[in-house]
């Protein structure tokens, strides 16, 4: 028996149509699933379905809204017939100084980030329930764990997700749902390019304080994804698990 054949199964994963997202929608492809992307831009996404094969599929979705989220469940499961894996990767960020956020904009970025992953969750549910187990993968941060000056609302979205993660995985265990989260360190997207731009310096230091001694890459999300989406990991959920080159583990 291979623990990481993914073959059956059916995934979704929100924002999958870049950086982090379709580096994990590849790798569960390749295992074998079908895979199901959802944002709201078309057009990246036709060119992340390129790349991803003839069973992938493509989802409108506002994420923070929860009719949305019902709706890009019941798109899935009637485009790919099941859902198994669900991948709470889609996310925003603005970064600069907590006191200078309006309250419009901690909302734009709570709202995506936690709230979104909640709705997506609670409309996965009954599918889940009905397959008779599933998994849930929330991507999380390095912000988690340590104080950043520069995104505050980030962070506490994240933090949030940590806990939320946790909830999910002891209410839904009885139900053979494993909920689990994975805290990406600093990772060469579009989202870090630009911050890149924004925070002078930002590049040296984290090279400097990365034991790999580089940024991640989104292939790097691919093994981890595959694992906590397959059979390998069913003793494994509420947990927070750092992909960052070992980042983290320096004080």
């Amino acid at each position: 028996m291979n623990l990481f054949d993914l073959s059956g199964r059916a995934a979704l994963v929100t924002g999958g149509n870049g950086g982090i997202g379709l580096g994990m929608a590849k790798g569960l492809a390749a295992a074998g699933a079908s895979v199901a992307i959802a944002g709201r831009n078309a057009t990246k996404a036709k060119a992340a379905l390129a790349e991803l094969g003839p069973k992938a599929v493509f989802v409108e979705v506002e994420i923070a809204n929860p009719e949305s989220c019902r709706e890009m469940l019941r798109q899935t499961v009637e485009r790919c017939g099941r859902l198994d894996i669900l991948v709470n990767n889609a996310g925003v960020n603005d970064r600069k100084r907590p006191e200078l956020y309006s309250p419009d904009e901690w909302h734009a970025i709570l709202e995506p980030n936690l709230s979104g992953a909640f709705f997506a969750a609670q409309a996965a549910y009954p599918a889940m329930k009905k397959a008779g187990g599933g998994k849930i993968v929330n991507i999380g941060s390095m912000t988690s764990i340590f104080g950043v000056p520069f995104a505050a609302p980030y962070a506490a979205s994240k933090g949030g997700l940590v806990q939320l993660t946790k909830a999910l995985a002891t209410a839904w265990a009885a139900d053979n749902i494993q909920v689990n989260a994975i805290l990406p360190g600093w990772i060469d997207t579009d989202l870090t390019r630009r911050g890149r731009q924004q925070v002078e310096g930002l590049h040296e230091r984290v090279v400097a304080r990365t034991p790999a001694g580089r940024w991640g890459a989104p292939a790097d999300f691919a093994g981890i994804a595959v694992f906590l989406a397959s059979s390998a990991s069913d003793f494994i959920t509420g947990a927070a698990i750092p992909v960052d080159g070992g980042y983290s583990s320096q004080g």
